[in-house]
């Protein structure tokens, strides 16, 4: 184990931040670089090697983090990093952008702070980076079988990485311009600089996968047509359509969904813009939703000069301990403060948006909200609550509904859909068509990038199978029915 006494004499320490005043002035992650490699051995020391590890059923990835925080502790980091990835392919992803489910599920936490387990992470495939431990793993021989992958998110790259070693040739198609998914065009610089994307792309071309953007399938290219190209199919274009607030005055301008927002700022840090169509500059922004993809648009608003920022969250405001139906070790919601609420703006908990007022212009001025309550599961409002912000720029941000069926791409394979709008899947990951699969938010609905990765692993294993014929070797850590006890 680690550090026997670690958990007894160490406090848990995090990677530091940058001063608001200086990060809120470019797009750089916002962490002090180097700010971890004084600080993650006796991190790692933390760790008290469990009997049970409960942080590996936390992690829907399986990761062995008991084994990778004794190897950083004793700063062996080849070690490290041969643990991470043998079931990671990108810790540099779900480092720097996954709640860390596995932190909930730390048996530490029971009583103390727990492992900073993904600061440990990001800093042992950083450290390999570094050290050039990250070296392309071409197949040793091909298979002669040929792999479609639909969409470049961390599932689709999972599977495309996964099947490329196994010796099939892959093709990754992305409808959009770069390889990334919402890891390029969702995700702010400011939470992952796109290098790391880069970096992971060269590799797996160097390994023989290839990449198509600008190619959509359902439009570019229709879908059966691609069936009959390819020995497999793999579907992994996301939960892409966005849920709509429809209220009176949803038609003004200035009232955009989060993934018509983000992207663009995006395309400025890519030098696609010098300025993005959708700005905040100078105006009252507000974000409707609290989640993830919220806290994103207010670290953007802040970072493009808005005059002020409020989050809008229909639900209460959660607590900042464990409820009690949310005991240890499963994933609790908690108040959370992120790195873009630090910098500023306004949250409002159990309030709901009731109609939005804009000028002659037809541009959105005003927001007219109401507080609420959930009576017998039911939003019920509070009456003379009702009043109205400033808004002259508004993100919905309020999730997805499943994937995109306006495309073709579900008419066109002859696809069935769950009740939930997802692509509807069997336990090895297939679809109703025959040598068509499904992995992550297509499949799953919308989730975290540790699942993401965790199901593209596991379909590519059940690729494999069907295209040899015989029991796959590659690692898959979960079916779709598996349920982390994080989730």
């Amino acid at each position: 184990m680690a550090d026997p006494k670690g958990f007894l004499t160490t406090d848990r320490e995090v990677a530091k931040t940058r001063p608001v005043q200086e990060r809120v002035r470019d797009w750089n992650e916002v962490y002090v670089p180097g700010s971890l490699l004084p600080i993650v051995s006796k991190q790692a020391g933390r760790c008290m090697d469990c009997g049970i590890p409960f942080c590996h059923n936390g992690c829907p990835l399986g990761n062995l983090i008991p084994e990778w925080n004794d190897y950083a502790y004793r700063e062996d980091w080849a070690a490290a990093i041969e643990r991470l990835h043998a079931t990671n392919n990108f810790p540099e992803f779900t480092g720097r952008l996954c709640p860390a489910p596995c932190e909930s599920a730390c048996v530490l936490g029971i009583n103390q702070p727990p492992v900073t387990i993904k600061n440990v992470e990001v800093s042992i495939i950083d450290k390999a980076w570094d050290n050039g431990d990250v070296t392309p793993q071409p197949p040793e021989r091909l298979s002669g079988k040929t792999v479609a992958v639909i969409g470049s998110g961390p599932a689709g790259l999972a599977a495309a990485q996964q099947l490329t070693r196994a010796g099939h040739t892959v093709a990754v198609y992305e409808r959009a311009d770069r390889i990334g998914g919402l890891l390029r065009y969702g995700i702010p610089e400011f939470k992952m600089e796109k290098r790391h994307i880069n970096r992971r792309i060269e590799q797996m071309r160097a390994e023989g996968t290839k990449f198509r953007t600008e190619t959509e399938i359902g439009r570019d290219i229709d879908a059966a047509k691609l069936r009959k190209r390819y020995d497999a199919v793999v579907i992994a274009a996301g939960a892409t359509t966005s849920r709509d607030l429809k209220v009176p005055g949803r038609e003004l301008n200035g009232i955009h969904f989060a993934m018509e927002y983000l992207p663009p700022s995006n395309k400025v840090q890519e030098g696609d813009y010098v300025t993005s169509p959708i700005t905040a500059e100078g105006k009252h922004v507000v974000v409707i939703g609290g989640g993830d993809t919220g806290a994103d648009c207010v670290g953007t608003a802040h970072r493009q000069g808005a005059k002020s920022v409020t989050q809008l969250e229909i639900m209460g405001k959660p607590g900042e301990e464990r409820a009690a139906h949310q005991p240890w070790p499963t994933f609790p919601m908690l108040y959370k403060v992120t790195s873009a609420h630090e910098e500023g703006g306004e949250r409002l908990y159990s309030v709901s948006t009731t109609h939005f007022e804009g000028d002659e212009d037809g541009n959105v001025q005003w927001l007219h909200l109401t507080e609420v309550d959930f009576v017998d599961g039911k939003i019920v409002q509070r009456e003379g609550s009702e009043r109205k912000i400033p808004a002259q720029l508004v993100t919905l941000a309020m999730g997805f509904t499943g994937t995109d069926q306006e495309n073709g791409l579900v008419e066109q394979f002859g696809l069935e859909l769950d009740a939930r709008g997802n692509i509807a899947r069997d336990e090895h990951f297939a679809t109703n068509v025959p040598g068509v699969f499904v992995a992550g938010d297509a499949g799953r609905g919308q989730s975290l990038i540790v699942w993401a990765i965790a199901e593209g692993r596991s379909a590519a294993k059940a690729v494999d199978a069907h295209l040899t014929g015989t029991r796959s070797t590659l690692h898959a850590p979960i079916r779709p029915t598996d349920r982390a006890l994080a989730v």
